[in-house]
């Protein structure tokens, strides 16, 4: 008796649940259907903001790039004119053909 009534309050607790997941539903559709013309302004809106602050952002990061690049390849300068001063000693050693 007591696994009946068991049972039929499960059944009863799922038939609540998906009563309210689709009330849930509908009235979520609803909002979102009201709600649909401020969203296309607040794309709208954000298009043009981004007209004007996109270059600007730009900017930025290019000088942030450059500042973090150069500051990068400071320390390997001694590094690379040596190298250039290899490559400069060892292509003027080099033998020419005479005739081609």
């Amino acid at each position: 008796m007591g696994a009946i009534v068991l049972a039929g309050l499960a059944v009863a607790a799922v038939a609540v649940f998906v009563m309210l997941a689709l009330v849930g539903l509908v009235v979520r559709m609803a909002l979102r259907l009201v709600l649909l013309p401020l969203l296309l302004i607040k794309w709208i809106v954000i298009g043009i903001v981004m007209l004007v602050v996109g270059p600007i952002l730009l900017l930025i990061g290019v000088a942030g790039f450059l500042a973090v690049a150069l500051g990068l390849a400071l320390p390997l300068l001694p590094l690379i004119a040596v190298a250039a001063l290899i490559w400069f000693l060892v292509r003027a050693n080099r033998r020419r053909p005479a005739v081609v």
